[in-house]
């Protein structure tokens, strides 16, 4: 999608991020930047910079659909950014799946065949001299003080901070211990480097925030050669600037700490490592999920504990979750777009996201038909060893997609609901007596049931009359209110059928310090075996469905195989959680 420079596109909603850029633009901010190699650089870079170590979840999605989104529109480019600088939580692992991620969500970071793929390992000799540079010139110093010292003399929000004893070390003698540091002569937590700002702010993050710490661990890319590493909010500056990031957008919560951002680039830019216009921050409202819960310590809890079976989930907010679950990309997509971009906090509900799904697998998802809780139909004056051709529409409203063919014959599937031996007002499906229409097929009037020694309904039975079937002119003769789905017992497809749901029952699951795990909904997955219309068996892993009168199923990516089909459902066909 292009974008035009002098106005915001018409055909995607504005928000104050856009506002922001088309500012941007319109003063020519960054219109006349290169690069090392003199090329002209894009007036919007963005990025994407997620810490390797969880899976990454909803919220994330969000991120990545507003930062290569807004790249996108504004003929930029949007880096993925990997900020590894924690060593002893990050893997490989967490790596692979959010470039997965990333790519499924519809995403890459290539910018006129260039890759923009990056680490904050990349940057760990440019952040250790700029560190120096930093000690040099009496803006950053080694602090010798335990952490309870430390955090003792950092005050409170009410207190100013006090002084570290070492505050005002010589810039020779924080210099050779920053370099024993590195040299790996000191123990963890023996020294930190702090940069030296204002220990009285009233911003917590400018009280002299610590920038390179001791960690004897293995780091996942660059092994044992370091043992010191550098501090988040200290790389994370740095490393926009030296991919000459414009607009960084971050969540609310880092709101605090973007004085800090701004001040460790401008000291940075005084000691000529950067040249202005510098990147800035912005912030937004973070993505809160109605039923659903992103702390990233909360989900390895269900996990390790066995409340879910693994990150991938599908009751899990996580992107691998939901994907397995059978979300779209494009759903993900039209639910950012809709829920926008704010500068205030908010709960988005969960039926805003399961209606993007439904607006988006609707035009999409061929027809299916499937008894999920079966009951048997006998037609007594079918014919034991006939069958009936029927047809019906892929998509009922894209006739180019063609029918599908099944049969019809004497012992049919139906669900037991559609049966009731003594109706309730209000009801036209079957009971001894009433005609209902077998969907695609003939009216059928019903004349009893079987029951078993308990008095359970085993079977139903019925008479066809056989000038009713759809698509014939006798159909037209026959008005009745009932009409249910069913499938032929000879003919159908056996498949196990997850039936997920909502993960919690309590719309804030966490809020205000509960126990998120007395909110577990005990009905989020059932497991029942169905009988499908023949031609289920050749659905192909990830293949979308709606189950006529049910909703939307995806064949598991994992599970599923050639004549064995395990279906998940994705949504119902209707918000069922608007009474609850």
């Amino acid at each position: 999608m292009s974008h035009d420079n002098n106005s915001t596109n018409s055909t995607v909603p504005s928000n104050f991020l856009r506002g922001i850029i088309d500012s941007d633009i319109a003063s020519a901010k960054y219109a006349h930047r290169s690069d090392a190699q003199g090329k002209a650089l894009p007036t919007v870079i963005t990025r994407f910079p997620p810490e390797p170590n969880g899976y990454l979840h909803i919220g994330h999605a969000k991120s990545i659909c507003l930062n290569f989104g807004l790249a996108r529109d504004y003929a930029g480019r949007c880096h993925l950014r990997f900020d590894d600088t924690n060593p002893t939580k990050e893997d490989q692992e967490y790596v692979d799946t959010i470039i997965d991620s990333v790519q499924w969500l519809g995403y890459d970071w290539k910018h006129e065949g260039v890759t923009h793929l990056h680490y904050a390992s990349d940057y760990f000799d440019q952040l250790y001299q700029m560190a120096e540079w930093l000690i040099t010139a009496g803006h950053a110093y080694v602090d010798s003080q335990s952490a309870d010292d430390m955090a003792a003399n950092r005050g409170s929000f009410s207190e100013p901070g006090k002084n570290s004893p070492f505050r005002d070390r010589p810039a020779e003698e924080s210099l050779a211990l920053f370099r024993r540091m590195k040299a790996g002569e000191c123990k963890d937590g023996e020294h930190i480097v702090r940069a030296k700002i204002d220990m009285a702010s009233p911003n917590m993050n400018m009280r002299d925030p610590a920038i390179y710490r001791i960690r004897h661990a293995h780091h996942h890319r660059t092994g044992d050669k370091w043992c010191i590493y550098p501090m988040y909010d200290y790389t994370h500056p740095i490393s926009d600037a030296l991919e000459n990031i414009t607009h960084s957008f971050c969540t609310l919560e880092f709101q605090d700490h973007r004085p800090f951002y701004d001040w460790i680039l401008e000291r940075l830019t005084e000691g000529g490592f950067f040249k202005k216009p510098l990147p800035h921050q912005y912030e937004f409202a973070r993505l809160n999920l109605t039923y659903a819960i992103t702390s990233k310590r909360k989900l390895l809890q269900l996990v390790e504990e066995k409340i879910v079976d693994g990150w991938d989930d599908p009751r899990m907010p996580t992107i691998v979750g939901i994907r397995r679950r059978g979300y779209t990309p494009e759903a993900i997509q039209l639910f950012a777009e809709r829920i926008g971009v704010a500068k205030a906090d908010s709960w988005i509900d969960m039926s805003t996201l399961e209606g993007a799904l439904r607006d988006d697998l609707d035009p999409k998802a061929a027809r299916l038909v499937a008894v999920l809780n079966p009951l048997k139909l006998i037609i007594d004056n079918f014919s034991e060893t006939a069958s009936e051709d029927c047809t019906a529409p892929v998509h009922p409203h894209h006739p180019e997609r063609g029918n599908r063919h099944f049969k019809l014959s004497r012992e049919l599937w139906i669900e037991a609901e559609d049966f009731m031996e003594v109706p309730s007002k209000g009801y036209f499906r079957l009971f001894p007596g009433n005609k209902v229409r077998l969907r695609y097929g003939f009216v059928v009037e019903c004349t009893g049931c079987d029951k078993d020694a308990n008095g359970n309904v085993i079977a139903v039975h019925c008479n066809y009359l056989a000038d009713s079937k759809s698509g014939t002119e006798g159909s037209a003769n026959y008005k009745v209110k009932g009409n249910i789905h069913w499938v032929s017992a000879a003919h159908a497809v056996e498949a196990e059928v997850r039936l997920y749901d909502r993960l919690f029952s309590d719309a804030h699951p966490d809020a205000g310090g509960k126990d998120f795990k007395q909110a577990l909904n005990a009905d989020s997955k059932t497991v029942v075996t169905a009988y499908c219309e023949s031609g289920a068996e050749l659905a192909q892993p990830d293949e979308k469905f709606q189950f006529e009168r049910h909703g939307y199923f995806v064949a598991d990516r994992l599970d599923s195989k050639a004549g064995k089909p395990v279906f998940n459902r994705i949504t119902t066909l209707k918000d069922s959680w608007t009474s609850k």
